[in-house]
């Protein structure tokens, strides 16, 4: 039986190993990609030598009609889907007394409107058995200085988890947050010092960043047979960063 996955922001990041880790596990994968086709078009490359089948996919994740899209093409290349993962994401800091509501409003749009609307579309689209992933941030038990608008967006997309798990429950549809501590990917380390870094490694008892192989495997799990008892849940994966 042929099972196909969308991964939304897998040109690169954590979205880039769960879409190499799923077409690994035997998915054929719709690499979702914002605005950098050429790396999203790697990842396709880097699934189908390894031997797995893959397509890249444009769309904006805040505009209703372009995530629409993005299901419809998914279905005419692979059939019915099975499992979508909603990896999308940006991270926008300013103290909030600045005031500064255009990042505000591009943070949510992504991350809460855009989770929103590929949840959405998943509800109506995952077949019967099927899996939603999203994704969270441990971020929210640290309430970090300038770290409003992106906390706010993820609050907001663990709440929307809980409802459409339970919206959902009688398809045998589990709906689940993924949660990372920080992870060594572009979206954590631009613009942060290596001092920084260095402070926030410390910060889990463990001693280091995650990497992205420490996410990947929760997300396999999830979306394979042995996930299916786990629901409604934010799975907060951060080396006992708390």
């Amino acid at each position: 039986m042929t099972r196909t996955a969308i991964v939304t922001g897998a040109s690169g990041g954590i979205g880039q190993g769960i879409a190499e880790r799923l077409a690994k596990d035997g998915f054929s994968v719709v690499v979702h990609y914002s605005g950098n086709r050429a790396k999203a078009e790697q990842t396709v490359k880097r699934i189908e030598v390894a031997g797995g089948k893959a397509i890249a996919v444009g769309a904006d994740v805040s505009k209703a009609t372009e995530v629409a899209q993005l299901f419809d093409e998914a279905e005419s290349a692979f059939g019915e889907i099975t499992v979508v993962v909603n990896s999308a994401g940006i991270m926008l800091l300013a103290p909030i007394h600045k005031g500064d509501i255009d990042n505000f409003d591009r943070v949510i749009a992504t991350n809460l409107r855009g989770s929103y609307l590929v949840m959405s579309e998943a509800a109506n689209h995952v077949v019967d058995g099927g899996r939603i992933i999203v994704f969270s941030s441990s971020v929210l038990g640290k309430s970090f200085p300038s770290y409003g608008a992106y906390i706010a967006s993820k609050a907001g997309v663990e709440g929307l988890t809980r409802v459409l798990a339970n919206e959902l429950g009688q398809r045998k549809i589990t709906v689940n947050a993924v949660a990372p501590g920080p992870v060594a990917t572009e979206l954590f380390l631009n613009g942060k010092s290596d001092e920084l870094i260095t402070t926030i490694s410390k910060m889990a008892p463990l001693g280091r960043l995650g990497e992205v192989e420490d996410i990947v495997g929760l997300v396999s799990l999830l979306a394979g047979p042995e996930g299916g008892w786990i629901n409604g849940q934010v799975i907060r994966v951060n080396g006992g960063y708390t």
